[in-house]
């Protein structure tokens, strides 16, 4: 797990605060209309019940398979905050943010890289994917990969082809000790993750670049927030 200050992995973000009560739009820059779909999936981090004990990426690699060497899920720490014995960090989830407006999918030749329409996923035709990396070089949050053994681009899909295919919860989720992460369906006021969202202060990063995010963030609430 990598050390890292808060400024360096949100610096250039423009991370924007949304207050508790503040309706999160639903119409996307591009013109989306999220009411269109059956499902928009989206994840909430909970930075304050966070404890970086990494069972999330663990059990992201094995539920997935992921090789060694990539991850579709990192938590980044923070340097330390505050003076021995009262040491504090700061844990930051980075993944794929499955934007509804994907710079990603715009590029992909081959339509290898998609939206899926009934979920808001974004995704990989892995059988179309020629390894041309313009998805990894596009994507704003660099999480993107090619997968060393399959040599098509990969990253986080919300366990899309394993944990929910079984009706799961993704393997993060389930695995998570704190239950800092909230997963669910943004359309339907009564999922989890829209009261979760709606009952605390949560950013998301790089919206001025129109991306429209589906990764939230509740915040640390100590440290340098500011981009």
């Amino acid at each position: 797990m990598t050390a890292c200050s808060r400024r360096n992995f949100v610096s250039g973000m423009g991370a924007l605060i949304l207050t508790t009560g503040t309706t999160v739009s639903l119409m996307a820059q591009g013109g989306t209309n999220y009411a269109d779909k059956t499902i928009r999936y989206a994840m909430v981090h909970d930075e304050t019940a966070c404890i970086g004990c990494t069972a999330c990426m663990d059990a992201c690699r094995e539920v997935n398979q992921v090789p060694e060497g990539v991850s579709r899920l990192e938590i980044i720490r923070s340097e330390p905050m505050g003076e021995f014995p009262n040491v504090e960090y700061e844990f930051f989830r980075q993944s794929c943010q499955h934007c509804t407006n994907a710079p990603c999918v715009s590029v992909c030749p081959t339509g290898a890289s998609f939206i899926d329409r009934k979920t808001g996923i974004v995704d990989v035709h892995k059988d179309l994917c020629v390894g041309c990396q313009y998805c990894v070089a596009v994507c704003p949050y660099r999480v993107r990969f090619i997968h060393p053994i399959h040599k098509t681009a990969d990253k986080c899909n919300f366990c899309r082809d394993t944990n929910l295919a079984q009706g799961k919860q993704p393997a993060c989720v389930e695995s998570c000790p704190t239950n800092a992460l909230t997963f669910g369906d943004m359309n339907d006021p009564t999922s989890a993750v829209v009261q979760k969202v709606r009952a605390n202060p949560v950013y998301r990063t790089k919206v001025q670049l129109g991306t429209e995010p589906n990764l939230y963030h509740i915040p640390f609430g100590k440290g340098e927030h500011r981009s």
